[in-house]
């Protein structure tokens, strides 16, 4: 039997895979922090972004840096209020090279919804794909 919690963080990567915002926002509270690394900071992607509009503003920025990703989600582990999934990312750069690289993304739930996600990668090999 699946959680709650990991049903709600299926229900965001069905949203992310059908380009649906609305559907990823609403596993999410209102207050929700969206954590991606600092190294990310040269391409306008990283640091902390805050609330639904912090994440829409992100989301919008995506698209000028990579020509498209595709999220597959592998393993989903629950302890707590903590899912944390391990996945891999299907990226292209804006010139058309493509690359699979992995990623772990940390969620953390209060009251069935996202509080937190934390997205955990390889920057140095997003950079390199980005400037391919």
């Amino acid at each position: 039997m699946t959680s709650q919690n990991i049903q709600a963080i299926r229900a965001a990567y069905a949203g992310f895979a059908s380009r649906d915002i609305e559907a990823v926002l609403a596993v999410m509270r209102p207050d929700v922090e969206w954590v991606h690394p600092d190294g990310m900071a040269d391409y306008g992607l990283g640091g902390t972004k805050r609330g639904h509009a912090g994440i829409r503003e992100f989301l919008a920025r995506v698209p000028a840096v990579l020509g498209g990703m595709r999220l597959a989600p592998r393993e989903f582990v629950e302890a707590g209020d903590r899912v944390v999934v391990f996945g891999t990312r299907e990226v292209t750069s804006r010139r058309g090279t493509t690359a699979e690289l992995d990623f772990v993304h940390s969620w953390t739930m209060r009251d069935g919804r996202a509080a937190r996600m934390e997205d955990i990668f390889d920057t140095v090999a997003f950079h390199r794909l980005i400037e391919s």
